[in-house]
């Protein structure tokens, strides 16, 4: 940030104190999230449908909810994103069986739909184009600052509190992030959208459809996502499977966010000076190599160190693809864009807990792992194709 004009740099410092408290808020009910709803009588494919309708609510409607950011203006969407995402949590204590636990929760999922493409369409919008890379960088290391320690924080307060305390502080930090935005954040967007309106849902998406660079970096997040969504499902099983218990679990999982984390910065300035499509393809292939090797190993040391790799792999690689994404389309579909990309995201991961489990009881952990590193990687090598086939004129046309 050091690097930017002064006003650029305090716009993305307020973001990244936003994206700070909003997912150390969401996130601090991970760990509870399933107590609770087995307290109400859930059994545990009734904790997983919970979960996946959230997963599948916020992928499908990040497109029309970033659609609406490039229309309506991104502060409302922001705003209405982050008030529904707190409503949400304050209501689940409430909640008299799994079915309406469920409902609510489905409402957190429209609010973090609506929330995540505009934050990521604002952090574009106030940074300059050879910053994207850096700005998207200290934004995600704040977001996953925020993701590694909410659960830990949760999980005390929830044995301290209570289960149901921990939503109410969980609702609670995510209306001081509506409260930060609100005061903060500037009443109007930094471009007009007089030309987004005139232009149909149709016509934005063939637009973006027939952008091969576009294309290539949501295949891409799709096989890195995938990837990711087998590691955090499975990895767990497959390490209890090994004789290691939730502490190490923890600490595997550990390895992987401190990783991820703490390379985003460095690499995310690395990416405004190099080519981000060949970045992109090269932190995914050590991603999918990483996953592809994680069922080989037993012990707790080199699960971790395959969580370090794997980290690794997410931090050059994911940086590069969000500062792709923006980098590729113009400013009034770049609300759009990024609700491709977080469909991508949302819906990658749901397909692999969705998938891989029933291969798993066939195959086995080992060979799991073997498969969805396979299919990352080979998501990749695609992606790595159809960006490599688009011609210069192209990404000239595509950058003004």
């Amino acid at each position: 940030m050091e690097s930017q004009p002064p006003h650029h740099a305090r716009q993305l410092l307020i973001c990244c104190g936003i994206g700070l408290v909003c997912f150390f808020g969401a996130y601090m009910r991970i760990p509870v999230l399933p107590l609770f709803a087995t307290s109400l009588g859930a059994g545990t494919a009734q904790v997983g449908m919970i979960n996946a309708a959230f997963m599948l609510s916020a992928g499908l409607l990040a497109i029309p909810s970033g659609l609406l950011s490039d229309r309506l203006g991104r502060r409302p969407m922001l705003l209405g994103g982050l008030l529904l995402m707190s409503v949400s949590s304050l209501l689940i204590p409430l909640s008299t069986s799994p079915l309406v636990m469920a409902a609510i929760y489905l409402l957190f999922g429209v609010g973090l739909a609506a929330f995540t493409p505009t934050m990521m369409s604002v952090i574009a919008d106030v940074a300059p184009r050879s910053h994207l890379g850096r700005a998207y960088s200290w934004y995600t290391t704040a977001v996953y600052v925020g993701m590694t320690f909410g659960p830990a924080v949760g999980g005390l307060l929830g044995r301290a509190w209570g289960l149901g305390q921990v939503f109410v502080f969980s609702g609670s930090l995510i209306f001081l992030a509506f409260l930060i935005s609100h005061i903060f954040l500037p009443k109007k967007t930094p471009h007009s959208h007089t030309e987004s309106r005139k232009i149909s849902l149709r016509r934005s998406l063939s637009i973006l459809l027939h952008n091969r660079r576009l294309l290539a970096s949501l295949l891409g997040t799709i096989g890195g996502c995938f990837g990711f969504g087998m590691f955090i499902t499975f990895l767990p099983l497959h390490a209890k499977a090994q004789g290691l218990n939730a502490g190490h679990v923890g600490i595997v999982f550990a390895a992987q966010a401190l990783a991820n984390a703490l390379l985003r910065i460095p690499f995310g300035r690395l990416s405004d000076r190099l080519d981000r499509g060949w970045m992109s393809v090269a932190g995914l292939i050590v991603f999918g190599s990483a996953l592809a090797i994680t069922g080989m190993f037993h012990s707790v040391v080199l699960l971790s160190a395959c969580a370090a790799l794997l980290g690794l792999g997410m931090g050059i690689g994911f940086t590069a693809l969000g500062a792709l994404v923006a980098e590729v389309v113009s400013q009034e579909q770049r609300g759009l864009a990024m609700g491709l990309y977080n469909s991508c995201i949302y819906l990658g991961m749901m397909l692999s807990s969705a998938s891989m489990g029933g291969i798993i009881r066939g195959i086995g952990f080992k060979n799991g792992f073997i498969l969805a590193g396979a299919i990352s990687l080979a998501l990749t090598l695609l992606f790595f194709v159809l960006y490599r086939t688009v011609s210069d004129s192209e990404k000239m046309a595509q950058a003004t």
